[in-house]
């Protein structure tokens, strides 16, 4: 099952090329913001990521609401988190 899971943003890493760190649950990767060019996301903000990149800004309450909700989901959170941890945008 792939979902879109909240993450924070840590850092922008690689501006020009879009690339930022995200943590989801305490796991940190690079994800890329690229389409959220016209509106790039800065550290702090939360974003909904899905295949290691940024699909949306999402407000803090939205954040943490759905992660609650997807940490419900019991087995399925925990392989994404796992894929998650084990992925990386190269």
């Amino acid at each position: 099952m792939c979902l879109g899971i909240p993450g924070q943003i840590v850092d922008i890493v690689d501006a020009d090329n879009h690339l930022a760190t995200v943590d989801v649950s305490g796991v940190q990767r690079t994800i890329s913001v690229r389409l959220l060019e016209k509106d790039p996301p800065q550290p702090m903000d939360w974003v909904l990521v899905h295949v290691g990149f940024a699909m949306a800004k999402i407000d803090e309450t939205e954040a943490l609401l759905t992660l609650a909700a997807v940490e419900r989901l019991g087995e399925a959170y925990r392989e994404e988190i796992e894929a998650f941890d084990s992925s990386s945008i190269v």
